[in-house]
C-alpha cells in the first residue's frame, strides 16, 4: 500500500490474492481510493494557491471558504456546524496541509459519490483558483487559449505521478504529445522534446511541473504546430478520450424500437454507457444504452438496405446499428468490447489502467536494466529501453493491424456472399413481381368486365325502378277509379231500390184506384139509387185524392228514373276509367322481372279484390249485394214500361 498526503492507495496486485468477496470489496475500495487521489491532485493546487507566503500553511478563513466551495461543487450536503467548529478562530494560527487532511478526508472525500457530481466543474474551480497565481504570460502568444490550458491542466493531472509536488515524467509527456500529433494527422517529431531534455536535465530526473509544461507548450518548444485550429481540435479529441473516457464517437444509423425505422444518430461510447444524440452538438439526447457485464455485441447480416450491421444486446432490449463502412464497424465493435471488458473488470477509466501498465513496464524495464548491466551508461540503457518499448509497440500495432485485416477480409467474404444472396433474392423478387403483375392485369380485366356488367345491371335496375314507380302510380289511379266505380254502383243500387219502392207504391195506389173506380160503377144501378145519392157525395172526393196521390207517385218515379239514368252514366264512366287503368297496368306488369316493390307497398284503406292481371269491379260489387233485395234490371224495366203504358191509358 502507498500513503499519499493522508490517503491510502490500494495496490492493484492486492486484489488478486483474496477471496471473491474480499476481492470485490478490495476493488470497490481501490476505485474509491483512485477517485480520492484524482480529486486530491486538484485540491492540492487550490490549497497551494492559497499559500501566499509559501510556508505550507493557509489561514482558517480561507480554508473555510475552500471547504464551502468543495461542498457545493461536489454536491455534498453542507455541514455548517462542523465547519464552524473545526475552523473557529483561536490562537493556533494557520493550518498546514497535514492539519487540513483529516477534515478533508472525513467530511468531504469520504462522502463523495462517483457520478453524483461534474468532475470538469470541480477541476475548473481548482484551476481558476491556481491559474491566477501561477499562470502568467502564457496567453500572450497565439498557440494556447485559456480553454486549451485548462484541458492540458486536466490531462497533466491524469498522467502525473502519485507524489507531491505533482510532476509528469518525460515518457508520459511523450505519450500525450504523440496522441495530440495523431489527432492533428501529423507524424510525431521527438526532436523538440529531446532538445528540451538536453537543455534541462532535471526534467529527466525529477519530471516537469504543470506550469513549466504549459509554458513550453505555449512557446512551441514541445510540439510542431502548423495550425492553431487543428491543434485545438486535436486537443479536444484527446481531452474527450482521456479525461471524459470517451472510447469512440461518431454518426451511425440506429433502428427504432417503436416505429422500427432507421434514424441517423450521434453516438458517444463510454465504459458505462453508450448515449446517442440528434447531432454532435449534444443538445438533444435521444437515449442511452447502459452497459454491464451481461451485455453482448454481435455482428448481424445486412438487411433492409442497411450494411455493416451489428447489435448490442442488453437484458431487456437489443439495439441494432449500422456503421458507415466495414472499418468503422470493426472499430465500433472493438470499442464496445473494450467497454464491456472494463465493466467486467470494474475499471472506470481505460487510460488510467494504461497509465498503470506503462508504469509497471517502466519499473520492469528498470529492473531488467539494473540486472543486465549496472556499468552501462544510463543514456544507452534508456535508448535500448525505448527501442524495446517501441519494438513491443510496433509488434502490438502489427498484430492489431493483422487482426483488423483478417476481420476486414472475413467481412469482405461475407459481403460477397451477401451480394450473391441479394442477387438470388432480387431474381426471385422479379419473378414474383412479374407473376403479381400478370395477376394484377387479370384482376383489372375482371374488374373492368364486372364494372361493365354492374353498369348494365344498374341501368336495368334503374329502368325497373322507373317501371315500378309508374306501376305504383297506375295502381293508385286504378284503386281510385275502382273506388269511384264502387261508389257509382252503390248509388245505382240505391236508386234502383228507391225506384222499386215507388213502383210498389204506385202499383198499390193503382189497385186502390181501380177498386174505387169499380165501386163507383156498381153504385150507378137503379136498386141502389138512394145509396148512389149518398155515394155521389163521397166518391168524387175520394177518387180525386187517389188520382192526385197516384200522379205524385208517378212524378216521383220519373224523377227517380232520371236519377237512375244519371247514376248509370256515372257508372259507365267509372267502368271506362277502370278498364283504361287495367290496360295500363297489364301493359306495365308484363316486362317486369323482380316485381318485389308491390309486395311491400302498404295496403290502401279500401281493399279491392283482384284477378290475375287487374282489379275486377263486378266481383267487388257482388260482395255488397243482399239476397232478395235487388230486382233484376229486366223485370224493373218491364215494370217501368207497364207503368208508362198505364199512364198513357189514363190520360
Amino acid at each position: 500500500m502507498v500513503c499519499t498526503l493522508g490517503v491510502t492507495v490500494v495496490s492493484p496486485l492486492y486484489a488478486t490474492v483474496c477471496s471473491p468477496h474480499t476481492r470485490y470489496a478490495a476493488v470497490s475500495a481501490r476505485l474509491q481510493m483512485d477517485l480520492k487521489s484524482e480529486l486530491l491532485k486538484s485540491i492540492w493546487y487550490a490549497f497551494t494557491s492559497l499559500d501566499v507566503e509559501k510556508c505550507g500553511k493557509v489561514s482558517k478563513s480561507q480554508l473555510k471558504v475552500l471547504s464551502h466551495n468543495l461542498y457545493t461543487v461536489l454536491n455534498i450536503p453542507h455541514d455548517p456546524v462542523t465547519l464552524e467548529e473545526h475552523f473557529q478562530d483561536d490562537d493556533d494560527g494557520p493550518v498546514s496541509n497535514h492539519g487540513y487532511m483529516p477534515y478533508l478526508n472525513k467530511y468531504i472525500l469520504d462522502k463523495v459519490i462517483e457520478g453524483n457530481f461534474d468532475k470538469e466543474k470541480f477541476d475548473d474551480l481548482c484551476w481558476m483558483m491556481t491559474m491566477k497565481k501561477n499562470l502568467r504570460g502564457v496567453f500572450d502568444g497565439a498557440l494556447l487559449s485559456q480553454k486549451d490550458c485548462f484541458k492540458l491542466f486536466c490531462l497533466f493531472n491524469l498522467l502525473s505521478e502519485d507524489r507531491y509536488p505533482l510532476v509528469m515524467i518525460p515518457d508520459e509527456i511523450e505519450y500525450l504529445l504523440k496522441k495530440i500529433s495523431t489527432g492533428m494527422n501529423q507524424e510525431w517529431d521527438g526532436k523538440f522534446l529531446e532538445d528540451l531534455l538536453c537543455e534541462d536535465m532535471t526534467v529527466l530526473d525529477e519530471g516537469m511541473s504543470v506550469w513549466a509544461f504549459l509554458e513550453h507548450m505555449s512557446a512551441g518548444r514541445l510540439l510542431k504546430v502548423t495550425s492553431v485550429e487543428a491543434f485545438s481540435l486535436a486537443l479536444h479529441e484527446v481531452f474527450l478520450e482521456m479525461y471524459h473516457n470517451v472510447l469512440k464517437r461518431g454518426y451511425m444509423w440506429k433502428k427504432g424500437h417503436v416505429r422500427r425505422n432507421w434514424t441517423e444518430r450521434w453516438f458517444v461510447l463510454q465504459p458505462s454507457s453508450m448515449a446517442y444524440f440528434v447531432s454532435e452538438d449534444l443538445k438533444d439526447k435521444r437515449g442511452e444504452i447502459l452497459l454491464d457485464k451481461s451485455c453482448l455485441v454481435e455482428s448481424i447480416a445486412d438487411k433492409e438496405g442497411k450494411r455493416c450491421l451489428f447489435c448490442v444486446k442488453t437484458r431487456n432490449k437489443t439495439y441494432e446499428m449500422s456503421a458507415s463502412d466495414q472499418k468503422q464497424k470493426v472499430e465500433w465493435t472493438q470499442a464496445v468490447q473494450t467497454a464491456l471488458r472494463l465493466q467486467s473488470e470494474r475499471k472506470a477509466s481505460l487510460h488510467y489502467e494504461l497509465k498503470l501498465k506503462r508504469r509497471i513496464q517502466r519499473e520492469h524495464s528498470q529492473r531488467e536494466r539494473s540486472r543486465s548491466s549496472r556499468s552501462s551508461c544510463s543514456s544507452r540503457s534508456s535508448q535500448s529501453d525505448d527501442s524495446n518499448i517501441q519494438d513491443i509497440e510496433k509488434i502490438e500495432k502489427d498484430r492489431h493491424e493483422m487482426e483488423i485485416e483478417s476481420i476486414i477480409k472475413h467481412a469482405r467474404e461475407l459481403e460477397t456472399r451477401r451480394r450473391e444472396a441479394e442477387e438470388k433474392e432480387k431474381k426471385k423478387q422479379r419473378e414474383v413481381q412479374m407473376e403479381l403483375e400478370r395477376q394484377l392485369k387479370e384482376a383489372e380485366m375482371l374488374r373492368d368486365s364486372l364494372q361493365a356488367e354492374m353498369q348494365e345491371k344498374e341501368k336495368e335496375a334503374e329502368q325497373q325502378n322507373k317501371r315500378i314507380l309508374e306501376l305504383e302510380i297506375i295502381q293508385q289511379q286504378l284503386e281510385g277509379a275502382l273506388n269511384m266505380e264502387i261508389q257509382a254502383r252503390l248509388e245505382e243500387e240505391g236508386a234502383r231500390q228507391d225506384l222499386q219502392k215507388l213502383l210498389l207504391e204506385e202499383e198499390e195506389k193503382r189497385k186502390q184506384f181501380n177498386l174505387l173506380h169499380q165501386r163507383a160503377l156498381k153504385s150507378l144501378s137503379p136498386i141502389q139509387e138512394d145509396v148512389e145519392n149518398m155515394m155521389e157525395q163521397v166518391t168524387p172526393s175520394v177518387l180525386h185524392s187517389a188520382s192526385k196521390e197516384l200522379q205524385d207517385i208517378q212524378e216521383s218515379r220519373q224523377r227517380s228514373h232520371q236519377h237512375l239514368e244519371e247514376v248509370q252514366e256515372k257508372l259507365r264512366n267509372a267502368s271506362h276509367h277502370v278498364r283504361h287503368w287495367n290496360v295500363q297496368l297489364n301493359r306495365l306488369m308484363t316486362p317486369i322481372t323482380p316485381g318485389g316493390r308491390l309486395e311491400h307497398r302498404p295496403p290502401s284503406k279500401l281493399l279491392c279484390p283482384k284477378k290475375e292481371g287487374a282489379l275486377a269491379s263486378n266481383e267487388f260489387i257482388s260482395k255488397f249485394k243482399i239476397q232478395g233485395q235487388i230486382i233484376d234490371s229486366e223485370s224493373l224495366e218491364k215494370k217501368m214500361s207497364a207503368a208508362n203504358l198505364s199512364d198513357s191509358l189514363e190520360t
